[in-house]
């Protein structure tokens, strides 16, 4: 069966628990993010965030182009994205086979941020952007996407972060094609005789015409080297007048946000009191800087800020928040929840939205709020 051809169904969703969240994956989210973005009415969003939690979606087949099943009353609801050309395909194998872990990554279920870029940087953009995913419904609604359109695609983010090939699948290939196509890639190795193989010989000069040279193409430059390596410091003799525990810290210091260039190509600029209280996170350091540690930890930069500003966030922001808040206890009552600024505080628990549009939790303990945890963009999943 041809990657055009192959469809893929999955059970229904049982109804889930109130405060039950949707993805947890990066890409994921992207793809919730992208059908967000486009809508233009929240209220048919909670409506269909409610639909998919309360089990109002029927089984779900996935294929090239399209992801479908039949909705609350019936209704035939289809969401479609648009396949990537053989081109582009061939584009984001050799993006793929560059680097030995990513067909690893994607088997055990990963989506490699790198790979995505990668993709990206070759014109093959994988993860759906605004306007990319197209609803269609029977329904009499004109929403767009419609409440049923926008349950599917709550649900289809459950999919997505069991297995990124229903991803590959919906751009147009399922996984035992890709698999196949890899396997074809390794480069058949020169034999004497053919063009381009050197004859051998005192004084033989190894070449080919120009012009079959241009038409081989230029091979995939090798992956950049393994992120997964331990950085093992460098054995310093003591010496007068210096600090050899601070100098191999500094060492750790700087392989780190080596590794993290090399893995997400970009680096973000620190204050000193940032690289300060990142220096304390990352290798265990009493710096008296415990609650900003723990930010740091859980959210980086981003949480840090959560940490230590308050600020107004726009309205529309929190127009959405309340809105997710309300569909996490559908058919229930919601906790009451004090608001001030960017912080909301319920009971011993404060949510507190970051400039990244992350919610981060903190938790009182002896007067003062502590970080407690990851971030989400959905404040009804830190409220379980």
């Amino acid at each position: 069966m041809t990657g055009r051809t192959a469809a893929r169904g999955f059970p229904a969703f049982p109804r889930q628990r109130a405060g039950a969240r949707f993805a947890t994956s990066w890409w994921g989210r992207a793809w919730i993010k992208a059908m967000e973005d486009t809508s233009l009415d929240r209220h048919l969003l909670s409506g269909g965030r409610a639909y998919a939690k309360t089990g109002q979606v029927g089984p779900i087949t996935v294929s090239p182009g399209r992801i479908a099943a039949v909705t609350e009353s019936e209704f035939d609801t289809v969401v479609r994205v648009e396949q990537l050309a053989d081109a582009d395909w061939d584009r984001f194998l050799d993006q793929v086979a560059a680097k030995s872990g990513h067909i690893a990554a994607l088997l055990d279920g990963d989506m490699p941020h790198d790979l995505v870029r990668a993709a990206e940087d070759a014109g093959v953009p994988l993860l759906p952007a605004v306007g990319d995913l197209e609803p269609e419904c029977s329904c009499p609604d004109w929403g767009h996407p419609c409440r049923h359109a926008a349950a599917l695609c709550y649900q289809a983010s459950w999919l997505l972060d069991g297995d990124p090939f229903v991803l590959l699948l919906l751009r147009g290939r399922d996984q035992r094609d890709l698999v196949e196509a890899l396997q074809r890639r390794h480069p058949p190795a020169r034999t004497p005789g053919t063009p381009g193989t050197p004859t051998g010989g005192p004084g033989t000069v190894a070449g080919m015409p120009a012009a079959e040279a241009f038409a081989i193409g230029a091979p995939p430059l090798p992956g950049p080297p393994p992120l997964d390596v331990a950085f093992i410091p460098p054995r310093l003799e003591p010496a007068p007048g210096v600090d050899v525990i601070a100098l191999e810290v500094l060492a750790a210091s700087a392989a780190s946000r080596a590794r993290e260039l090399l893995a997400t190509g970009r680096q973000a600029v620190l204050t000193e009191y940032q690289d300060r209280v990142r220096l304390a996170a990352d290798h265990g350091l009493d710096l008296g800087l415990a609650p900003a540690v723990r930010a740091w930890r859980y959210g980086g930069a981003a949480g840090l800020d959560a940490l230590e500003s308050a600020w107004t966030p726009p309205r529309q922001d929190l127009a959405r928040a309340r809105t997710m808040l309300e569909a996490g206890w559908e058919g229930e009552r919601p906790p009451q929840v004090e608001e001030w600024r960017n912080r909301w505080t319920v009971g011993r628990t404060q949510l507190r939205y970051g400039r990244d549009g992350n919610w981060y939790p903190f938790t009182e303990h002896d007067g003062d709020w502590w970080p407690s945890g990851p971030p989400e963009r959905d404040p009804s999943a830190l409220l379980d």
